[in-house]
């Protein structure tokens, strides 16, 4: 799994997978997979071990493929060099695959396990697992905010709400997704670059979603560099004149007087996003959070206390303590001067 974890960012569409080989005790080879197109993770252990994979067993994140795509099936490479047992966490949900790749491997005569530390196994893919499901991409939500929950000051000024710890981990997070999303008001106000800075890693397509407001001309999201892609999400009626040549207009429908945020999310899973994180600002957070649409929430807090300012979160129409949103699987870790909280929904 901390193989698998290597690949994260890189190998979208395609899920994160780390393998190892192990012969008497002893690690002959191990790999994962580093980017689409290019060699699974098996195929590198395989490779690194040679001729002493025979006899081997071979501990895998992820049931090995068993068809043709860019690259060819693993379970045909796995019983070639003779692994003698293959251990995998969990099934690929990918109709290609699902079963079929342990059933060959099983047909051929190699001993099979899978389901060993699924939950761990399946929380490193969940946007991968979610996408081949459902179609849709794993939303993250991501709420930088002060002890008492604000995000900007009464006046709009939010530099810097955390530390620079916590802002560091933010571009790791956009770093791991296929496309970052923030409302109009967040893109006149602030007007951010949405790139990854901070680390070494690549830069996700910055979506605007934009129901009514009017862009400002001349925003960073509009630069023209081909590495940085914009996408503005718009009923149509109202888009930036200047909006660059790299930028992408997808036309959404409408609910009420907002933009269908269901419409949004079947775009973006046809265009071949498989993960989404949610940035801002408040309207667009607790829109998504009213339609039950986000699928993990995280919390960058802040040792501060601002008084009044913009919530993080609006009105969600829960009028009683019971009615509150309840998370669950949640995690604390010190992140400099703040804490930073993962929680994902709970029922």
């Amino acid at each position: 799994m901390e193989l698998a974890e290597k690949g994260r960012g890189k190998t979208t569409p395609n899920p994160m997978v780390g393998a190892v080989l192990v012969k008497n005790g002893r690690v002959i080879g191990q790999g994962y997979h580093k980017k689409a197109g290019t060699p699974h993770a098996e195929i590198h252990a395989l490779r690194q071990a040679g001729s002493k994979a025979r006899g081997s067993t071979l501990y895998i994140t992820l049931e090995p493929c068993c068809h043709y795509g860019r690259t060819g099936p693993c379970s045909r490479a796995i019983i070639s060099a003779g692994v003698k047992e293959v251990v995998y966490a969990i099934t690929d949900p990918n109709p290609k695959v699902k079963g079929k790749g342990g059933r060959q491997l099983r047909q051929a005569g190699v001993i099979v396990r899978h389901g060993v530390m699924a939950r761990e196994a399946s929380k490193i893919n969940e946007s991968y697992l979610k996408y081949l499901k459902t179609g849709r991409p794993f939303t993250i939500l991501k709420l930088a905010m002060t002890l008492d929950g604000r995000i900007a000051s009464r006046s709009g000024d939010s530099r810097w709400v955390t530390g620079e710890r916590s802002r560091e981990m933010v571009h790791r997070l956009r770093a791991g997704v296929d496309a970052v999303v923030i409302g109009a008001q967040t893109a006149n106000i602030d007007n951010p670059q949405l790139t990854v800075r901070a680390i070494t890693g690549k830069n996700p397509y910055r979506i605007i979603l934009s129901s009514h407001k009017r862009l400002r001309k001349n925003l960073k999201l509009f630069n023209e560099n081909s590495d940085f892609r914009t996408i503005v999400a718009t009923s149509g009626g109202r888009v930036p004149v200047e909006i660059g040549e790299n930028s992408i207009i997808w036309k959404i429908e409408k609910e009420g007087n907002q933009l269908s945020l269901d419409d949004f999310l079947e775009k973006a899973g046809r265009f071949g996003l498989t993960s989404l994180l949610i940035e801002g600002g408040s309207r667009l957070a607790t829109a998504f959070i009213k339609k039950g649409l986000i699928d993990k929430y995280v919390f960058m807090l802040a040792p501060k206390i601002l008084g009044e300012g913009i919530a993080a979160v609006g009105d969600l129409a829960r009028t009683k303590m019971s009615q509150a949103l309840s998370l669950k699987d949640w995690q604390v870790e010190k992140c400099g001067e703040d804490l930073m909280i993962t929680a994902y929904p709970g029922k």
